[in-house]
């Protein structure tokens, strides 16, 4: 007996010994295989910046080669210029820039500009005052191309920065510093693309679903949308209007912050992530050049003007495609943009957000679908109408029929209407039917039979200004 435990004992530490060596050889560097350098993580922070600033760039200035079409095809720079600058008509000066819900960087002035500004020596009517702050590359989201004489325009381009950033009126309303992800709500596209002397290449793809469709109907339906709003999927599908509600179709224009963490990131649902989205715009809505592949597009019943133009398979030369290879670094710039914090005593009351804190987790049951922190679902972040309890207009014209569960986050900026036209605050939900929060409140309390009492929607909206 004593011989067999020896035995075993020996082949006990035979195995350990084994294994001892099997570590040693595992955790130890070979010759072949270097240990990882310990510059690896600062090669993460230098690309990461690298990244940030790339993205940065081409959300602030890059047109993605669009001028083709906004200077090229609508020559809408004649409308800008007006007939004294070598254009047409009377012309786009600063004051009817800024009421178009355009917006001026203080930082792209030079500082005698800026006095000039704050001493109103500055002709705000003046068509070529415009034309200057286009030189100085001063508007946010736009691009003017000047010819060789360096006064009057050849081509006129627009960037992501145009619907999606706005200025924080430092120097002036609608002039400031810059604020990258912030939905320009005062922005009425409509009103400026409707502004271009030719729409025949719009009237173009409307006459798919309407043969009778005149550049004079263009104007009105684009003069419809108003600001802050406009139609992604009009030149998909041809509809202007919303047959239960009779209003426009257009949509909010989302914001770009907060937009880490989750999967959709459009008003409605289906259509995809901020990857597929910028694709998606850069080609199709900016009419930039580049590719753009989404087969869901070739369902005529649908989608029929897309189908018919074949916008689901645009193919563009890899030395001519201007987008594809900026939508990584677009991607993780947007991805970065943090929302908005706001202030307890200043933009909400924080001892009713506490108790609307509970109200949202609780009978209120908003934390069914508005996850936190993410105030989004982590996952599939789409419901279907009948979910929701509404009806399914916009959710028909995306691909899956859903709408997305919007992110909450930063959601107090348009209840308080911070750096936009007073008109132009609130307005929630993907086609801003509801003027305040508590409005949204009320509606969702009547249509899911919450129970909540006047001072219990009170919290929970000073809960929501707290995101």
């Amino acid at each position: 007996m004593l011989h067999n435990i020896k035995r075993r004992s020996l082949t006990v530490c035979a195995a350990l010994s084994t294994v001892s060596l099997l570590v040693v050889s595992l955790t130890r560097p070979s010759a072949q295989t270097p240990p990882p350098s310990p510059a690896f993580d600062q090669s993460i922070l230098l690309n990461a910046r690298r990244l940030i600033s790339d993205g940065r760039s081409t959300f602030r200035f890059d047109t993605f080669g669009d001028e083709a079409f906004w200077g090229g095809a609508l020559k809408l720079q004649q409308a800008i210029e007006g007939a004294a600058n070598g254009g047409v008509g009377p012309g786009i000066g600063p004051k009817q820039a800024l009421a178009l819900g355009l917006k001026v960087d203080v930082d792209a002035l030079p500082s005698n500009l800026v006095q000039k500004l704050r001493n109103g020596q500055i002709n705000l009517d003046d068509p070529a005052v415009t034309l200057s702050l286009l030189k100085l590359n001063a508007v946010l989201g736009v691009t003017g191309f000047f010819n060789a004489d360096g006064k009057t325009l050849k081509s006129f381009g627009i960037q992501c920065a145009l619907c999606h950033s706005t200025v924080n009126d430092s120097l002036a309303p609608g002039i400031g510093r810059r604020l990258d992800g912030w939905a320009n709500r005062d922005l009425n596209v409509g009103a400026i693309v409707a502004a271009a002397p030719d729409l025949s290449a719009v009237t173009k793809l409307l006459k798919i679903t309407n043969p009778l469709t005149t550049d004079a109907n263009v104007r009105t339906v684009l003069n419809s949308w108003g600001p802050g709003k406009f139609d992604a999927e009009l030149f998909l599908d041809g509809k202007t209007t919303n047959p239960v509600t009779g209003g426009s179709a257009a949509t909010l224009m989302p914001n770009a912050f907060g937009l880490a963490g989750f999967n959709q990131h459009t008003w409605t649902g289906g259509w995809g992530t901020i990857t597929y989205w910028n694709a998606f715009v850069a080609n199709l809505e900016m009419h930039g050049t580049g590719t753009f592949f989404d087969p869901r597009l070739d369902d005529a019943a649908q989608f029929p003007i897309a189908a018919a133009f074949g916008f689901g398979h645009l193919q563009t030369d890899p030395d001519e495609d201007r987008i594809t290879k900026k939508l990584p670094a677009l991607q993780f710039y947007q991805l970065a943009l943090p929302a908005p914090k706001p202030q307890p005593g200043l933009d909400f009351d924080q001892t009713a957000a506490h108790r609307g804190d509970e109200l949202f987790s609780g009978k209120a049951t908003c934390n069914n679908c508005h996850v936190k922190p993410l105030w989004t679902e982590p996952g599939w972040n789409v419901h279907k109408p009948d979910d929701i309890k509404i009806e399914s207009f916009q959710a028909d014209r995306s691909p899956d029929k859903s709408y997305k569960t919007m992110n909450l986050a930063g959601i107090f900026v348009r209840e308080r209407g911070l750096f936009m036209n007073s008109a132009n605050r609130g307005r929630f939900y993907h086609d801003g039917r509801f003027k305040t929060l508590l409005d949204v409140v009320n509606s969702y309390d009547t249509r899911f039979n919450l129970g909540l009492t006047g001072p219990e929607k009170n919290d929970l909206v000073e809960y929501l200004k707290s995101l």
